[in-house]
């Protein structure tokens, strides 16, 4: 099935993609290209606890108050758009999209992601997203952590994307630093190890759940995760019609 295929039945029925995995997988790289090759959204749940976490700490809060940080979730006047090339986000008249990118965020939103109350505001959150775009007969892919089993476990088409630890962690090194010095792959793998451990309290995440599609990306380019990915897709179009 071409592009062109695919969009006209997605135009049709709908389509919402879960993709999940660890930090460092690949998942929002091949989650902005699928969405741009199948004309849907895209929705970034990490950049909405990134978002949250720099609220949090703009607003002075305590992230170890996990009361206080869940009701910033719900204060939080946060914006996004969908474009999976170019998305931007914004906290009341704020953009953040770069902000929430800093080094500090991503040592910091360890105590966001495993807060309990938060997971289940963003969870809503997501999920009403998701559908919107479906009913509206377009779609969305989202990514992060849960969002295969919690977040939309109906989704159309549900996948853990994995890679091996060292794979995982040149790519969000090179995504935070724009280089793999061994100073910066350092500094990367406190932070990817420290979220994983952080997540697994919370969240599995390296384990597929009854009926999800896993994709190994290790040893594979971007290019091919996406054409794996758009099997996936094609079967479950093929199937609804």
């Amino acid at each position: 099935m071409n592009d062109q295929e695919r969009r006209e039945r997605i135009a049709r029925i709908g389509i919402t993609i879960a993709i999940d995995g660890p930090a460092g997988s690949g998942k929002s790289t091949v989650s902005k290209l699928l969405a741009e090759r199948l004309g849907i959204g895209y929705l970034d749940t990490g950049a909405m606890y990134r978002s949250l976490t720099w609220y949090a700490l703009e607003s002075g809060i305590d992230l170890a108050d996990e009361a206080a940080v869940a009701g910033a979730a719900d204060e939080m006047p946060l914006r996004m758009d969908s474009h999976p090339r170019n998305p931007h986000y914004w906290v009341g008249d704020a953009e953040v999209t770069s902000d929430i990118r800093d080094p500090r965020i991503a040592l910091a939103i360890r105590h966001v992601s495993t807060n309990l109350r938060v997971r289940a505001w963003m969870a809503r959150e997501q999920r009403a997203r998701m559908m919107a775009a479906r009913e509206q007969g377009s779609g969305m892919v989202a990514e992060g952590r849960d969002i295969t089993t919690v977040v939309c476990p109906d989704a159309d088409v549900r996948i853990l994307l994995l890679a091996d630890q060292e794979a995982r962690l040149r790519r969000r090194t090179l995504e935070l630093y724009g280089d793999a010095s061994e100073e910066h792959m350092a500094a990367v793998r406190e932070q990817v190890e420290g979220r994983d451990r952080a997540d697994s309290a919370v969240s599995e995440f390296m384990e597929p759940a009854p009926g999800v599609a896993v994709v190994d990306s290790t040893g594979l380019d971007v290019g091919g995760v996406v054409e794996a990915v758009l099997a996936l897709v094609d079967e479950d179009l093929l199937a609804r019609g």
